[in-house]
This record gives C-alpha cells, structure tokens and sequence, in this order.
C-alpha cells in the first residue's frame, strides 16, 4: 500500500518480553513512527491517546488475574470513540472483554510448538479487507518454528466481533481455529490477532514476508473504518451475497448469503408466508458455532435472507450451538424445539415469539425442557458426546403434544424416541418409537413422522442415508411395513411442513468438494427443490417437485418431441447450467439410455445419467470435473421392472443435478464442472435401439434468493 505506516503506540506491562522488544524492534526497522508506552504512562501522561493513530498490545506471556487493561479501559475507548485503532496480538487478544469491547473471549489460549509454515486461513468473504492489500493468498505462514502464544475461538463465536481469519498448518486447512476477529467500535477499529506473529524466533525469509506484510496490514487496516462487526444486517447479508460469486453456486436452489448452510430447520408457513430456518455458521463455510438462518418466500422458490433467527447464549445449554429442531403453532404462538449443546451434553431448548415475522425469539428460562436422556436405555456415547441425543419432531394428537428424538443404542442401532407433553414444556418418556436393525453404532438423526392419509412415514438419517419406513403408528410403536430411501445420493436431514392438504419436504445437499475447497468459495451447502409427499393408490411413496417450482422456468427450449436413438447414436438436445428436463424412455432392445449434462465440448468434463436394462439408474460423475477436490463417484439407484418406461423430471442447477423418477423415486448429485463451456446436454442408447416418447427442456431462473429488503425488516440479533 502507498499510505504512510500510522503512528503506533506500542503497550506494555511492566517490563519489555524478549518477544515484545523483537516486535517493537520490527516496527522501527519497517519504518513505523512507533513508541513503546507503558500502561501507566499512557493512563498519567497520554490520557487522550491522540498521540497515537493505532495502540498495539503484543501480548506473549499470560494475562494472570490481572489485565493491565482494564486500568486504562476509559482511555483506550476514548481513543477509539475518536477514530484511533486497537490491534491486540497472541495473547492479548483475550482482552476485549474486559474492553467492553465483547462480551465473549476466546475460549481457547495456549501455547503452539510450531513445526511447519502455520498463520492465518482468510476468508474468501473478505479478501478486499485492507489488512490483506499487499497480499495475494489467503493461506498466510507467519511463522515455521518455535512455542508461539496464541489466543482464539474454537467452540463459541464473538458476539459482536466478525471472524475474519482461521488457521492453515501445513498443508492443513483449520477452519474451527478462528485468529483474526474485527470489531467496529464507533469511528474506531479494533483487531485481534491470536494468531502466530512472534518476532523473536528466526523464520525463513518467506514466511517472514507473509507475516511483515499480514502484521503492517493489519495496523493500517485498524485505522481503516469498516463494516465488519456482527450481527448482519439485510444489507449486510446482500453484500454477502454479491461478494461470494463462485461459478458452481446454484441459482435455483436456495444457499446462504455466504458461509455454511445444512439442515432445514423450523420449517413453518406463517401468516401466509413461508419461513425456512436452517443451520447456519456465520464465521465460515465450515460446520462449528451453529446458528439459525432464516429466509421467507411467498411462493415457496423465491427466497428472501433474513438476518440470524437463533444464536448461542454464551452461558445457556445452547452455548456451543442451536442444532436442529422443529416448529409449531402453539394455539397463535409459534415455538421451536431445538437441540442445545453444551461441550458433550445435548439437549433440547424451546423458544417462542410474538412476532409476526418470526425474527426475534424468546428463549424458554428453564431450558433445557429435557434435563437428560432416558436412563433405561443404554445410549450410545461418543466421543462428542456423553449421549447421542438430538433433533425433534413434533405434532400433535388427542389432545396432546408428542415429540420423537433422535438417538442410537449401544448394542441394537439407530432409534427414534417417542415423549408426550400437555404444553411443550414438562416432557414424559413413552418409550422408543422404532428401534433399528443397523447395528451398533448408528445415530438415528433428525427423525421426523408424518402424516401421508392413509399411512404414515418416519424418515431417519443415518450419517450416509435418509432412510424411510412407511407404516402405521400402533400406540406408542411403529408398525413397519415399507422402507426404502427418500434419496440416493447427495441428500440429507431433510424436514417437512404441512401446506394445507399436502407435505412439503426440503433436503439439505451438503458439497461433494473437500473442505479447503469450501473454503475458498466461501459458501458451503444448499436446499433441494420442495418437493411434495404423498402415497399412490398401493399404498407406495410418492416424490413430486412442488408445482411451484414450474414458475422457475425462464423459457422454453426447442426440442424434437420424441426420439428414435439408433445404437451408439448421439443427439444432441440444448446448452445450459441451469435446465429442467422431462422425458420419458423405453429401453427397446439398448442395454442402456445416457442423458449427459454440463458436459464440455471434447468430452474432457461431463456428468452422465444412466438407464440401464438391469434396472438402475446411475448418476456417473466420474469425469463431471477436472478438478482434484471434487468427489467423482458414481451414485446408483435401483428402479423396480414396473417402472419401465421411465419417466424423468431432470433439475440441472450448476453444481446441483436432482433426479426424479417416475415420481417415486430420487437421486441427487453434486457436481463440480470448472470449465464454462461444460453446458451440453445429450442422449445416447448403448448396445440397441431406445425410444424417447416425450421430451421437454426449460432454461431456469437462476436468481431464486435474494437480500433485498423486504417488505418487513427484521432487526439482527442483539448481543446475547
């Protein structure tokens, strides 16, 4: 940057560390106006601190039960109130507590024995962040060598403060370990760096670079004014969006602004409009520090970002997180039922409002409203947790509210509880619901019953399937008499909400690229389209996108009515990342019928949807992307002999292709196509002749969630 280097006053306590004499010594050799001033001094002589643009404390050693401080708290926010900065390095970050400035301090301090290049992983979210200017990488190596103090969030979130930087080692990406925060204070601007920027330790000359540039970065950037702090307005929620512009992100498919999205949650139509909560982690696109996110829709596939619905309380049973749960109308007052953890304890906590949005939630006072797991059962426990015990389903019958959970038994499997309550809130075990044939070890998550008309269906997901049993409840246990899979490929934890007549269920698609891939597209996770559920006249599911989603077809294009596929015979049907395909194939006497998608023109990327004689259904990405992070597996789907010929509906969202089968049956994919003319769709029958009797192609919509203002704005969250 050309900007002059900012006056520094460089704070200490007593006498100068060995660390802070090598720092101050840094300061003067990178050419920054810099003096070292005691605390004392700067409380006596300094008062106004004006002296100063930037106050840097480097911290190395422990704070004790004294922090220097808090004797001089009035001055240094003066000093802030007056558009000065704060960077508080290694240890010293711990103090923005006792700041005011937060009020939630890291919860994990120490000391690291680096061995290898270790810094900063900055977010993709702010790469124009005025600390990183003269740096081009988001993984930064500030130090290779030597025990380092450090200071950061690991298991809770600042309140007010944005995250803005985790931790790479190695080759390792650890987005869990989060350095860097920023808070907006006023005018002035407060960083802290826990990371590892010691100067005392002899470093090779690269990573020495890495660090002069990241810690001159990151005093300039204090006297930056900024819009880094949490929470996040609508507006805030938009530039989210804008930034994060990553090719593979879906565009009919609801994401989040940016971070990390999984399970649907609290899925509930309110005064007309549709609420989705979901899983949510605003410090990154990685699954930690678990918030609820929350959109509406008037029509159910336009969404519109709403600011956190649901965060931790720093000293609540929710503290490391508000997993998932459900919603209800409790006689005109909507409440949720949420799982809260607290280290390895989970438990659930209910919440309500009087809000007609459904933006602001009040946290029941005696929660958790379960105090613990049944105690004659033997509960799994993990090395997470002391009892695998989560998510809720809730509904309502004879007058009484019933609820199933979650949980797995040591020596059986998976099992869904049942417990009745007269209000939501005093709950009594009736006993397990259903209790699986899976084997030990199995977590039965997100349970959820519902009610089809004729029959009833309990879904399950079991860390790699969404499994489904249809079947009558009998008293306080399930009668089984169907099972099978919702989805047979890239969907999970999927919820439902009951829309007058009929049952709309969303999915989460979690990626199929690894996690630093995630990282450095900065959003992680999508929802399916909604889809409807039902049973047919046998008794047998039924799976239907919702009539809603039609209204994303943007236009229609040409494509022959029906088709004659000759042996090894391609024909090529349109061009598009975002496309809705409807045929319906006979096999005639070809051994298989391929609908290929985002498919480059030589062939080198292409994801391949296979009809085969012995009856499957395959989604092949083997060659879907060049890219190295990207899963290439095959996903395969056994269609019964009554469902030939195969009727398709074929939703191709850029990283998304989801797959329904003759309305019954479902497989979802993700895919990862890097090149931009991957977009060709064709069929092709192998080994005899295929018949195509119906064949449509719509381009889609591609811009389904927005962050506009609507016509309601729902404040963010007040510091907990």
């Amino acid at each position: 940057m050309d900007a002059s280097p900012p006056r520094v006053g460089f704070l200490y306590a007593g006498e100068l560390t060995a660390e802070q004499h090598a720092a101050l010594a840094w300061l003067k050799d990178e050419s920054f106006d810099a003096e070292a001033v005691a605390f004392d001094d700067l409380d006596a002589d300094h008062g106004d601190a004006d002296e100063w643009e930037v106050l840097w404390w480097h911290r190395d050693a422990p704070l004790g039960t004294e922090n220097p401080l808090v004797a001089v708290a009035a001055t240094v926010e003066s000093h802030l109130a007056e558009g000065g900065g704060l960077l508080l390095t290694l240890r010293g970050m711990v103090a923005v507590a006792a700041l005011d400035v937060e009020s939630v301090a890291p919860d994990a301090t120490g000391v690291d024995s680096v061995t290898e290049p270790t810094g900063p992983l900055w977010r993709r979210l702010y790469d124009d962040h005025p600390a990183v200017a003269d740096l081009d990488e988001r993984r930064l190596p500030v130090c290779d060598r030597g025990a380092v103090p450090f200071a950061r969030y690991e298991t809770v979130l600042p309140a007010r403060g944005e995250v803005l930087a985790a931790t790479v080692r190695g080759e390792q990406d650890i987005p869990h370990e989060m350095t860097v925060v920023s808070w907006d204070e006023g005018p002035g601007t407060v960083i802290g760096a826990g990371a590892r920027l010691a100067f005392d330790e002899p470093v090779a000359d690269e990573v020495a670079a890495t660090r002069n540039a990241l810690t001159a970065g990151l005093l300039r950037a204090t006297t930056t004014e900024t819009d880094h702090a949490r929470p996040k307005t609508a507006a805030g929620l938009h530039a989210m969006r804008e930034t994060v512009d990553d090719p593979a992100r879906p565009g009919c498919h609801f994401t989040p602004p940016a971070n990390w999205l999984n399970d649907p949650n609290g899925l509930i139509r309110w005064n007309d409009r549709y609420h989705v909560f979901y899983q949510y982690n605003p410090a990154g696109p990685f699954h930690n520090t678990i918030h609820w996110g929350h959109a509406v829709s008037d029509d159910l596939v336009h969404w519109t970002d709403e600011p956190v619905a649901l965060a931790p309380s720093p000293d609540g049973p929710d503290r490391d997180g508000c997993w998932s749960g459900c919603a209800v109308d409790d006689d005109g007052t909507a409440t949720i039922l949420y799982t809260g953890g607290d280290g390895r304890t989970q438990l659930p906590c209910l919440a309500t409002t009087d809000d007609p949005n459904l933006c602001r939630w009040e946290k029941h006072g005696d929660n958790p409203v379960i105090e613990s797991p049944p105690d004659d059962l033997d509960i799994l426990e993990t090395e997470h947790w002391r009892a695998e015990f989560r998510d809720h389903s809730i509904w309502q019958a004879d007058g009484e509210w019933h609820q199933i959970i979650g949980t797995g038994l040591e020596d059986r499997g998976g099992a869904a509880l049942l417990y009745t309550s007269p209000d939501l809130r005093e709950w009594h075990y009736e006993g397990p619901l259903l209790v699986g044939d899976d084997g030990p070890g199995t977590v039965w998550e997100c349970p959820e019953l519902l009610d089809l008309g004729e029959k009833q269906l309990l879904h399950v997901s079991d860390y790699e399937n969404v499994a489904y049993f249809l079947g009558d409840v009998d008293g306080s246990s399930f009668d089984v008499q169907r099972r099978g899979l919702l989805d047979h490929g890239d969907f999970y934890a999927p919820q439902s909400l009951r829309d007058g007549d009929r049952t709309v269920m969303w999915g989460w698609l979690p990626e199929a690229r690894d996690l630093s891939a995630q990282w450095d597209a900065g959003w992680s996770g999508a929802l399916s389209l909604p889809r409807v559920l039902s049973t047919d006249s046998d008794g047998r599911l039924r799976q239907q996108p919702a009539p809603e989603v039609e209204a994303l077809r943007e236009r229609s294009l040409p494509t022959p009515d029906a088709l004659t596929l000759a042996a090894d015979e391609r024909e090529r049907l349109t061009d598009g990342d975002a496309l809705e395909l409807q045929l319906e194939v006979a096999l005639d006497d070809a051994d298989a019928v391929e609908l290929t998608v985002l498919a480059a023109p030589d062939g080198t990327e292409t994801t391949t949807l296979r009809y085969t004689s012995g009856g499957e259904l395959v989604l092949d990405r083997t060659n879907a992307s060049e890219d190295h992070r990207a899963t290439a597996d095959t996903r395969r789907m056994a269609v019964p002999p009554y469902d030939e010929p195969l009727s398709l509906r074929v939703f191709v969202d850029r990283s998304v292709v989801e797959v329904f089968a003759n309305e019954r049956h479902c497989l979802t994919g993700r895919v990862y196509p890097t090149r931009e003319d991957s977009t060709g769709a064709s069929l092709c029958a192998t080994g005899g002749r295929a018949t195509v009797e119906r064949l449509d192609c719509w381009a889609m919509e591609t811009d389904v969630a927005r962050s506009e203002e609507p016509s309601f704005a729902c404040a963010p969250l007040p510091e907990p």
